[in-house]
């Protein structure tokens, strides 16, 4: 992909930094506000179900208050980077 696009850059996070993309987050707000359960007639429906929820979700909506702090990631960091540490094996 990054040949096909020059400004493109691929960036590989950690399965469990999902935090990290505010969209995922938002994603997961919808889904458990607005698409369960998933009983929907038509894509109509869904679609109806879809915008009513962004309209009243930028009435509510709040920033997050992030609870992890600059001391999580770094402990997070220091056991990645024990985990990846070579094995060294002697051979007899």
């Amino acid at each position: 992909m990054e040949g096909k696009w020059r400004n493109l850059r691929l960036i590989h996070l950690p399965v469990h930094a999902s935090w990290l993309n505010q969209v995922e987050l938002y994603f997961s707000i919808v889904q458990r506000k607005a698409l369960t359960p998933n009983d929907f007639g038509s894509l109509e429906e869904l679609g109806e179900r879809l915008i009513a929820f962004g309209r009243r979700y930028r009435e509510i909506a709040r920033p997050f208050e992030w609870t992890f702090a600059r001391r999580d990631l770094e402990r997070v960091l220091e056991r990645v980077e024990t985990q990846q540490q070579p094995v060294l094996r002697l051979v007899a």
